[in-house]
């Protein structure tokens, strides 16, 4: 799987499928999770409501709708605070699984944004060390092109940092 950064609105990328940063409700939410609700149009929160709820560290699908994606995997991921270990393993899972769930639908291409650095406070330059060693130890049936996306140019230096290995 090639695996390159962007920086850029997710919403706006032609991938098979985006991954939403989401809340185990599945609920529209503010940052990334609001900008691909308000993108994808109501249908998305409808079918939310009907695949929903979502374990932490586990993904969920439903159809792109209004986006450029033909799907939007909804990835919940830890909120920062006591338990770091538990934490990291938590945010490697939810990466892991979208990539799973993107397999099962045959999702050639995928886009992550930086799962649980907004609101739920994972440290950004873990979370992106987390994110590229989980998808570069996976070895995926369908997924061949993976972009991980940036709204930022200081996290878009950590995600480099990262797929250079620094």
């Amino acid at each position: 799987m090639d695996i390159e950064t962007w920086l850029g609105d997710i919403t706006e990328l032609d991938v098979d499928a985006i991954v939403n940063a989401a809340n185990e409700q599945l609920a529209e939410g503010g940052g990334v999770c609001g900008a691909i609700h308000d993108a994808a149009g109501p249908e998305l929160a409808d079918e939310c409501d009907r695949v929903g709820p979502c374990r932490t560290g586990d993904a969920k699908a439903t159809g792109g709708y209004e986006l450029a994606a033909h799907w939007v995997i909804h990835a919940v991921g830890p909120r920062w605070g006591s338990g770091g270990d538990q934490k990291v393993a938590l945010l490697a899972s939810a990466y892991r699984r979208s990539v799973e769930v993107a397999d099962e639908l045959g999702a050639t291409s995928i886009a992550f944004p930086s799962i649980s650095t907004g609101i739920y406070g994972f440290p950004q330059q873990l979370a992106a060390q987390t994110a590229v060693a989980t998808l570069r130890a996976l070895e995926p049936v369908s997924v061949q092109r993976c972009v991980l996306v940036a709204f930022d140019e200081d996290t878009l230096e950590l995600l480099d940092e990262a797929l250079a290995g620094e």
